[in-house]
């Protein structure tokens, strides 16, 4: 272990032999696991209610039952660092992960919602919230293209002054048009871009707070989340990722049967730092194509990973040029 990830995780580290006593690492924000130091006696059963991070070879047995194992390009110390910040959503977070994995679609993102209107009401989120300059109405509503070319639909993301963030309207439109999809069975291929120099930056920031009851927000992402209607078609759907694709963006991405990325795109879920969890379809959608530890890994820490990344860990399926 180098000097830098040992400090970064020491404070944290515990006795592999030991596993988890259920005291005084309840209360603390994360627990780590040298698995270097394990010799395949390590049990955690149950896990305890806050993210337990490996450290050393993924390949160890042992690995599996963690909720993630840091590898590069993620850093240690920005992992712990976010992790801290924001600890109660990080909890909820790797406890729900644990939780989807097996759950049938509809069920997992109606969990996702859940829990997600959970962390709305934290003092996390409403931190986040009152340190945001206050909200101005945007010049640039947006709106989603759709075009049908015989068997083929185009759906279009048109919001790039705002880095076609998706607000309310956008947001239903999606809605609209997946729904369109799953519903005419003659269509068969759907493409989804989007114009300008980023794919999406995510949900709109402006929007967030706007609806601050989570039961009245629940059962509105229960009857409008794009992904419901997504996850309907999806065997179908074709994506192409150019520049920055945030949030939501990676979250409706990964839905696909099929996404390819620019060699210059880049793939981001900065929802920890906000005192949230991805909501729109994200913690079902990532951990199918990446697996939950590496699901785990991109949520908790926020960090960027490249295209190269993404395709290694197969987020994507092919680097290909703007199409």
């Amino acid at each position: 272990m180098n000097s830098a990830l040992r400090a970064a995780v020491e404070p944290f580290l515990i006795d592999p032999s030991q596993g988890w006593s259920g005291a005084v690492e309840a209360w603390q924000p994360l627990v780590c696991v040298d698995l270097d130091r394990c010799d395949g006696s390590l049990s955690f059963d149950p896990l305890p209610p806050i993210p337990v991070i490996g450290i050393g070879d993924r390949a160890h047995p042992a690995a599996k039952m963690l909720d993630a194992v840091i590898e590069p390009p993620i850093d240690a110390a920005t992992l712990v660092q976010q992790i801290q910040r924001a600890p109660r959503a990080a909890a909820v977070i790797v406890q729900l992960l644990r939780s989807l994995e097996g759950l049938p679609l509809d069920r997992a993102l109606t969990l996702e919602s859940l829990c997600f209107g959970l962390l709305q009401g934290s003092e996390e989120y409403a931190t986040w919230l009152a340190s945001r300059p206050p909200a101005e109405a945007s010049r640039f509503p947006g709106k989603v293209i759709i075009e049908r070319h015989e068997a083929e639909l185009h759906i279009t993301l048109d919001r790039p002054q705002a880095r076609n963030a998706i607000n309310r309207e956008i947001r239903d439109q999606l809605f609209e048009a997946f729904t369109f999809a799953s519903l005419d069975h003659e269509i068969r291929s759907v493409k989804l871009r989007s114009t300008g120099e980023a794919f999406s930056a995510g949900g709109d920031l402006d929007e967030f707070g706007t609806t601050r009851d989570p039961a009245t927000a629940h059962l509105i992402r229960s009857r409008t989340l794009p992904a419901i209607a997504l996850a309907r078609c999806a065997g179908i759907v074709d994506v192409h990722v150019q520049g920055a694709c945030i949030g939501a963006g990676v979250e409706l991405s990964a839905f696909a049967i099929r996404v390819t990325a620019a060699p210059t795109a880049w793939f981001q879920l900065p929802e920890l730092a906000m005192g949230l969890l991805p909501g729109a379809g994200g913690c079902v959608s990532v951990p199918s194509r990446i697996g939950r530890q590496r699901a785990t890994l991109m949520i908790l820490s926020g960090q960027r990973i490249d295209a190269d990344t993404a395709l290694r860990w197969g987020l994507i399926d092919a680097i290909e040029p703007a199409v």
